[in-house]
C-alpha cells in the first residue's frame, strides 16, 4: 500500500494521498470532541470548561511528540525518494530511540507538574477540581500518543496514508461508545470521559505498532551490523527538534492565550472550549493537506524532481485557498447552530461569545491554510528552521496582541479573537517573501 509520489499526475497523487490523512485527523479530533459534546450536554458548564482547558494543555504536550515524529517523517520521505534503504533503516532506529526517550521524560514531567498547572493557566477554583481529575487520567495516554504518531508518520512518509486512517477509525468509534458508557451509564463524570479516551488511544497506538512491524521490512532492524553514525543522529535531530520547536511554540502560544481566556471566568472558558473544537474541525483538513503536501515535496526533493515540486506547489495553493473560502462561509453562516451542538440552549451568553469567536476566526481561514502549506514546504525542503520563524511570528503576534487588545475596554475578549488572524497574515507575508527571494537556492541540489 506504499505509494511513490515521485511518479504519476501531480494533483491526483497528492489528493489521493491527502484524503485518508484528512479523514484520519478528523477522526482523531473526535477523541476530545466526543468528551466535549457529552460533558457539555450532560455535566454542565464548569465540566465543559475543565475538559476544554485540558484539551489545550494536552495539545501542547502531544505537539512535542508530534513535532518530533513529523520531523523524522520528512527525513524518511527524502530517504524513500532517494531509494536508500540502508539510510532509511538507520534513520528509523535512531529516531525511535530519541523520540521514545522524549516521550518517557515528557510523561514523568506531566505528572510531576500537575499541581502547578492551575497557577500557570489561571484556572478558577470552581473548575480546577474537575480539570485535575481529567488530567490525572489523560496523562496516562502519552505513551500511546507516541506510538501512534511515530508509526503513522513512518507509514505516511513511505506513501501509506490509509492504514493510519483505519486504526484511527476503529479507535474513534470505540472512544465514543466508551464515553457514553462511562459518563452516562457508569456515572464516572469527567474521569470517565478521560478513561474512554485513553483506552481508545492505546487501541490505535498498539494496533498500528503491531501492523507496521509485521508488514514493513524497513522496520525489521537488528542491532548486529547496524551502525548509527553521528551524522545521522545530527540529521535526525535537525529535522525533528526544529519541527518539534515549531509545533510546541505554536501550541505554547495557544496555551498562553488559554490562560488569558481563563482569567475572564467560566462563561468565556466554556465558549472558547466549544468554539475551538469547531475551529479545529473547520481548518483541520487544510492542515492535513499541508502535511500531505510536505510528504509529496519531500519525496520529490529526494528524487531531485524540481518540476514536480513547482507544479505541486501551484496546485496545492489553488486547492487549499478554494477549500478555506468555502469553509469560512459555512462557519460564518452556521456559527450559532454549531455552538448549540456543544452548549445547552439555556446558556445563551456562552453561545453568543462562541459565535463572536467563530465569526472572527471563520472569516480568515485562508490565512491559516496558506501558513500550513508554508510549514510543509520548508520542512520538506530541509529548512525546518524557517517553519520555526513563521510560527514565532504568528504566535508571538497573537499572544502580544491578545494581552494588549483584551486590556482595552473597546475590545475586551474580542481583542483575543482578532489577534489570531492578524498573526496568521504576518507570518504568511514573511514566508511568501522568503520563498520569492530564495527560490533558486531552495530548489538547488548542488
Amino acid at each position: 500500500m506504499n505509494k511513490d509520489l515521485t511518479e504519476g499526475p501531480v494533483m491526483r497523487s497528492m489528493l489521493l494521498f491527502a484524503v485518508p490523512m484528512i479523514l484520519g485527523n478528523l477522526l482523531q479530533q473526535c477523541y476530545n470532541v466526543a468528551d466535549t459534546l457529552i460533558v457539555g450536554q450532560f455535566l454542565g458548564k464548569n465540566a465543559l470548561a475543565a475538559v476544554g482547558s485540558s484539551f489545550t494543555l494536552m495539545t501542547f504536550l502531544t505537539s512535542i511528540l508530534l513535532g518530533l515524529c513529523m520531523g523524522s517523517g520528512a527525513l524518511f520521505s527524502i530517504r524513500f525518494g532517494q531509494q536508500n534503504e540502508a539510510a532509511l533503516k538507520e534513520s528509523i532506529y535512531a529516531s525511535f530511540v530519541m523520540i521514545g526517550t522524549a516521550a518517557i521524560v515528557l510523561n514523568i514531567l506531566a505528572f510531576a507538574c500537575l499541581d502547578y498547572i492551575r497557577v500557570f493557566l489561571q484556572v478558577p477554583e470552581q473548575v480546577w477540581g474537575s480539570m485535575r481529575e481529567y488530567l490525572a487520567v489523560i496523562f496516562c495516554g502519552i505513551a500511546a500518543t507516541f506510538l501512534y504518531n511515530y508509526f503513522a508518520s513512518f507509514l505516511r512518509a513511505v506513501g501509506n496514508s490509509v492504514v493510519p486512517l483505519i486504526f484511527l477509525a476503529v479507535s474513534a468509534v470505540l472512544n465514543i461508545i466508551l464515553d457514553l458508557w462511562f459518563v452516562l451509564g457508569l456515572k464516572r463524570g469527567v474521569a470517565g470521559a478521560a478513561e474512554a479516551t485513553v483506552i481508545a488511544q492505546y487501541v490505535s497506538g498498539a494496533g498500528i505498532t503491531v501492523y507496521s512491524v509485521a508488514k514493513c521490512p524497513e522496520l525489521r532492524i537488528f542491532r548486529k551490523g547496524l551502525r548509527v553514525r553521528w551524522s545521522c543522529i545530527k540529521e535526525i535531530a535537525g529535522f525533528s527538534i526544529l519541527t518539534c520547536v515549531q509545533q510546541s511554540v505554536m501550541n505554547l502560544g495557544i496555551l498562553m492565550v488559554q490562560g488569558l481566556v481563563n482569567s475572564f471566568g467560566p462563561t468565556v472558558m466554556a465558549a472558547f472550549a466549544a468554539a475551538v473544537k469547531i475551529d479545529a474541525f473547520a481548518y483541520m483538513p487544510v492542515q492535513d493537506f499541508g502535511n500531505a503536501f510536505s510528504t509529496f515535496i519531500a519525496q520529490n526533493y529526494g528524487a531531485e524532481k524540481g518540476d514536480r515540486i513547482r507544479s505541486g506547489l501551484k496546485g496545492a495553493i489553488a486547492a487549499s485557498m478554494s477549500f478555506c473560502a468555502v469553509v469560512s462561509a459555512l462557519v460564518w453562516i452556521f456559527a450559532r447552530p454549531l455552538m448549540g451542538l456543544f452548549v445547552e440552549a439555556k446558556e445563551a451568553e456562552t453561545i453568543w461569545e462562541g459565535v463572536r469567536y467563530l465569526r472572527v476566526e471563520g472569516a480568515f481561514y485562508c490565512g491559516i491554510g496558506c501558513l500550513f502549506l508554508l510549514y510543509g514546504l520548508y520542512r520538506a525542503l530541509g529548512k525546518p528552521g524557517m517553519s520555526v520563524v513563521l510560527t514565532v511570528i504568528s504566535l508571538g503576534t497573537r499572544v502580544a496582541l491578545a494581552y494588549i487588545l483584551s486590556g482595552i475596554p473597546l475590545f475586551g475578549v474580542t481583542g483575543i479573537w482578532w489577534s489570531v488572524p492578524i498573526g496568521w497574515f504576518l507570518a504568511d507575508l514573511t514566508g511568501i517573501l522568503y520563498y520569492i527571494l530564495r527560490k533558486k537556492q531552495l530548489l538547488s541540489w548542488n
